[in-house]
């Protein structure tokens, strides 16, 4: 198996964070990092050079090998920011629905700016992709 590109770094998230350029974008992935942290009751901790993860899962992949794998996640880009939350469990087909402005592909949702998002739906959105992922793979 190959060795996974997204690792758990040491480096700093608020020095991350505090070097996006765009006020606006700062700010907003400040607030959904606060969301994230508060969901998993985890402080964010650099993945890789542009993820900020929260929280912590092990996985059990099909060969029999395991891996840990942050429980949310969130990625500021130039244009936009990136969530990463679960992609299945039964609520979040009618969570997406609510949720506002978004392009989105299998676990990530990509946001241009928070306000472009119900904050609560985004609140009760991470809150369940954390509660499923950790039922799910609890032991």
């Amino acid at each position: 198996m190959a060795e996974p590109k997204t690792k758990l770094r040491t480096a700093s998230v608020k020095k991350f964070l505090d070097a996006i350029k765009d006020g606006q974008m700062r700010k907003d992935c400040r607030t959904v990092a606060a969301v994230m942290r508060n969901a998993t009751k985890s402080k964010p901790r650099m993945w890789g050079a542009g993820i900020v993860g929260f929280g912590t899962y092990t996985m059990t992949y099909a060969n029999g090998k395991e891996g840990t794998w942050m429980l949310l996640a969130l990625a500021p880009r130039e244009k936009h920011f990136t969530l990463y939350v679960a992609p299945k469990f039964p609520q979040r087909g009618a969570l997406m629905a609510k949720l506002g402005k978004y392009r989105s592909g299998k676990s990530c949702i990509h946001v241009k700016r928070l306000s472009d998002l119900q904050l609560p739906i985004l609140v009760k959105l991470v809150n369940t992709s954390v509660q499923h992922t950790l039922k799910k793979f609890s032991r």
